[in-house]
């Protein structure tokens, strides 16, 4: 942790992406993130916070079994019982953190903790100590530390240092500063603390300075930046991983021999799995895994990039993992065939993952001309979430018209028991969603229900997210159906929502807040 040239990324999709609104993932969801993450070449994967909810202390303790090269980390208030729970869930991880947070600005102490600074300080010194006893590696956060006094950062920053803090953050918590205000504080900050511990930043994106403060941050002296994939994360989201890294690669010449441990050939696939599972799609002009990114419309840009590739590209699409070419898959593809394009998309199945696959891939080869990397990515995210299929969807018949009563037909596999039921409903959809209610006894709110083409032609597969809020003592869960058909991909993305629901009924223990740093 000794290299001034390294700069270690820390990756927060697991915990502050979660936040997003619409973005909460189950435990498999997020095992297979993390696992793409540790691909990826992520330093430390902070992969939840334990003390939220058994859900989330589960997710981590697994995480753990599967995660042996990137550090697993758990958030923890400064408080005894968040700490003790977030080692406890770190027990079996090869690399461990616990990441303890409090705030530090005077708005914050005053009305949110009603605490002095000399109160809060002990608090810290204290979480610290007892986070020490679990592991070594222990990272202390000043939260909303962009609006935080320096005299008091520099006091708070030398006693969780004596007190064992080998990693200190200093977040932007609520996305206030400019790039060059969050560079002044990290040098003035970097030279107070020099040797004994790393910087590290966590900005928000409010402004959209997200990704600027931080390449500010490093510029200073920071050498560890928090950030999530496609920039998810509460209210404006995080700074986005795939920029910050990509700006520090393209501007080699400005960093100066700044390097990261990211295999930048994983970005795209990273990207486009953490889009499928939480259904938030990157805006198209987002900068580097949006669709757009390296897409020329205009006639001079293309004959420029056609000429000469750097006229109107300033990095190579297959610096993030995007191929310029690609074998065509269809319906007389074969296993090989399919097997290597997996492999290059970033997939690493089983051999029963693999032979399932390829059935499902055979399946939709027959119905679409010609399958697309898009296809196979959402196809193959869609089958990853191996959670319990309580209900499983076995017929769907509906009937719709424009002077008649929408109706569904639905039939649904229950412990081995086939049940069908009808009901009618506003629209197809809700018809459709009513009769699955009724036959499960679970009664869910539709929060939000989104449906797009996964790729183009008029036979492109539609892939339909739901939002489905089942018991109001517990947050919305995300349900995903793929089927060229709309009506059969919503009715399996709201089955989905619901055996996701179940699967999680234990998790419904939340504490009053969780936003941290």
């Amino acid at each position: 942790m000794k290299n001034d040239k390294r700069v270690y990324i820390f990756d927060t999709t697991l915990r502050d992406g979660e936040q997003s609104p619409g973005a909460s993932m189950n435990t498999e969801e997020k095992i297979k993130i993390a696992t793409q993450l540790q691909r990826l070449g992520v330093d430390v994967i902070e992969a939840g916070f334990a003390a939220a909810s058994p859900g989330d202390f589960d997710a981590i303790r697994r995480i753990c079994e599967v995660v042996d090269k990137s550090t697993v980390c758990s958030l923890a208030r400064a408080v005894d019982r968040d700490i003790i729970q977030a080692g406890e869930s770190l027990a079996d991880a090869k690399h461990k953190r616990i990441h303890t947070f409090i705030a530090t600005s005077p708005i914050h102490m005053e009305h949110k903790l009603k605490m002095s600074p000399e109160e809060v300080i002990r608090r810290a010194v204290a979480a610290v100590k007892l986070a020490k006893t679990f592991t070594d590696d222990v990272e202390f956060s000043c939260e909303d530390a962009g609006r935080s006094e320096m005299p008091f950062l520099k006091e708070i920053l030398d006693a969780v240092i004596e007190a064992g803090a080998t990693t200190l953050n200093i977040p932007d918590t609520v996305g206030y500063r400019l790039p060059q205000e969050m560079g002044a504080i990290i040098e003035e900050l970097h030279g107070h603390v020099g040797e004994r511990a790393i910087i590290s930043v966590h900005c928000h994106n409010d402004l959209g300075l997200a990704v600027a403060n931080s390449l500010f941050s490093v510029m200073n002296g920071a050498r560890q930046v928090e950030c999530t994939i496609n920039g998810l994360g509460e209210r404006a989201g995080n700074a986005a991983l795939e920029e910050v890294v990509m700006a520090m690669k393209t501007r080699a010449d400005v960093f100066e021999g700044i390097e990261t441990g990211i295999n930048t050939k994983e970005i795209y696939p990273t990207s486009r799995l953490v889009a499928a599972i939480t259904g938030i799609e990157p805006q198209p002009n987002k900068a580097i895994v949006g669709k757009n990114a390296f897409a020329h419309e205009s006639g001079i840009h293309q004959d420029g990039v056609l000429k000469c590739q750097e006229t109107y590209e300033i990095m190579h699409a297959e610096d993030i993992g995007l191929e310029t070419n690609r074998i065509v898959l269809g319906k007389h593809s074969g296993r090989h065939a399919f097997k290597e394009r997996l492999e290059a998309l970033g997939f690493d199945l089983s051999p029963e993952d693999l032979n399932k696959a390829f059935e499902r891939f055979k399946l939709l080869a027959d119905k679409k001309k010609e399958i697309f990397d898009d296809d196979i990515r959402m196809l193959i995210a869609n089958e990853i979430t191996n959670i319990p299929q309580a209900y499983e969807l076995v017929g769907l018949q509906i009937a719709d018209c424009s002077a008649g009563v929408p109706s569904a037909a639905v039939t649904i596999r229950h412990d081995g028991e086939e049940i069908t039921d009808a009901g009618i409903g506003d629209g197809t959809i809700d018809a459709i969603f009513k009769t699955i209610d009724r036959i499960s006894g679970h009664s869910g709110r539709l929060l939000d229900y989104r449906v797009e083409a996964v790729s183009q032609g008029k036979d492109a597969l539609a892939k339909v997210v739901v939002n489905v809020q089942f018991d109001e003592n517990n947050s919305a869960v995300i349900g995903h159906g793929l089927s060229i058909d709309t009506m059969l991909a919503s009715a399996k993305a709201y089955i989905g929502a619901l055996n996701s629901y179940l699967s999680m009924i234990p998790s419904n223990c939340q504490i009053d807040s969780c936003e941290g740093v």
